[in-house]
Order: structure tokens, then sequence, then C-alpha cells
């Protein structure tokens, strides 16, 4: 019995060891593989916190900048992130911060630079939305019509398209395209819900071109009851 028993271990262990021989090198390297994945991404894990941690320490130090209005320490902090942490949501923020202190400076130039970097860089589609709803105003300010329809072009963000429309509108207007600019108000009136305040303002826009909307028949049959 213990002759059969060794033979059959003996018989185990030379299948083992030919499969081995035959799949032993694929084995190892699909285990290296795997390992050095699994390492690359906690290292990638750490990277990200590590990053997102100093980006925040930075923010604070513009935010603090903001606060105290002082513009050029805001540019100056908002150019490190820039070049330190462009992937980071810290320094999306930080672009829409500067951009409005800047403003608030007519800094007017140093403003449209930052909104242009996070309308190019941010990650989000909703960031890149505002940041080119902002942009387009201050072209619009610089009559720089044409520069701020094709800005507007680009704002692709989901739950925006009403802002874009009426945006779009005020820049008809300037121009003079009062047709134009009431299809604009339309259609930012209509993709505005009924709750929304600002929905009023873009009515009394419509309504000085002489297009006030009509409410719809069961809401105006309602509201003589």
């Amino acid at each position: 019995m213990a002759t059969q028993l060794d033979l059959q271990e003996q018989e185990q262990l030379d299948a083992l060891k030919a499969f081995w021989n035959k799949q032993g090198d694929l084995i190892t390297w699909t285990l290296v593989l795997v390992l050095g994945a699994f390492a690359a991404w906690n290292g990638w894990q750490w990277w990200q916190r590590d990053q997102a941690q100093k980006a925040a320490a930075m923010f604070e130090e513009l935010d603090r900048a903001v606060l105290a209005g002082d513009a050029e320490k805001t540019a100056r902090v908002f150019a490190d992130m820039q070049q330190r942490f462009p992937r980071t949501a810290f320094a999306e923020q930080a672009g829409l911060a500067a951009a409005k202190l800047q403003v608030d400076k007519s800094q007017l130039d140093a403003a449209k630079a930052s909104l242009a970097w996070v309308a190019d860089h941010a990650m989000e589609d909703e960031m890149r939305s505002v940041a080119r709803l902002r942009l387009a105003g201050l072209q619009a300010d610089a009559k720089q019509y044409d520069e701020a329809l094709k800005t507007l072009d680009a704002a692709k963000g989901e739950g925006f398209e009403a802002l874009v429309a009426d945006r779009r509108g005020d820049i008809l207007m300037a121009q003079g395209k009062k047709d134009a600019a009431k299809a604009a108000y339309q259609a930012a009136w209509k993709g505005l819900g009924e709750k929304i305040d600002y929905r009023r303002l873009v009515e009394a826009k419509l309504t000085a071109l002489g297009a006030a909307p009509q409410a719809p028949e069961g809401a105006a049959s309602g509201a003589a009851k």
C-alpha cells in the first residue's frame, strides 16, 4: 500500500513538474504583471492624494489673498498652481476666484486669461461651461462679440443650455440683431423651469422686445378660476 501511494505521489510530482516546465514562465510573468499593476495603482492613489493635499494648501493661500484684495499675490499663487497642480479641482476653483478679483480690480485681460485657462483645462464640462459663460460676458463687455459667441459655442455642459442661450441673446442684442436675440431668449425661457427666478428676467427681456411669453391655456384658465 505504501509503495502504491509513493508511486501516486511521484506521478503527481512528475505531472506538476511537467506543467511547471511548460507553463511556469507564463505564470511567473502573469504574477509580475498583476503585482506590478497593483503597486502602480497604489502609487497612483498615493500621488493623487498627495497632489490634492498640496493643492488644497495652496488654494487656502490664494483664498486669503483674494479676501485681502491682493490681486498680485492671487495671480502669483494661481500661476504656481497652474504649473504644479493643473489637473486638480482646486486649480479650477482658483482660476474662477482669481478672475473674479481681477474683474473687481479692473484687470480685465488678466481675468479673461484666467477664465480661458479654466475653460481649456477643467476636467468637468460643468466647470468649463461656467468659465466660458463668464469669459463670454467679459468679451461682450469689451465689444468682442464674435469671440464671445465662439466662446459660448463651446459651452456644452449639461444643464447650462438655457444660461448659454440667454447670454447669447444679450450679445446678439448688443450687435443689434433683435430677431436672433429674441429667438435666443425664447430658447432660454423655455429651458428654465417655472420655479426658477431667473426666468422672470428672461421674460422681461422678451417683453421689452414685444414678444412676451404666453402662459399655456390650462394655466391661464386655472388662473381665471
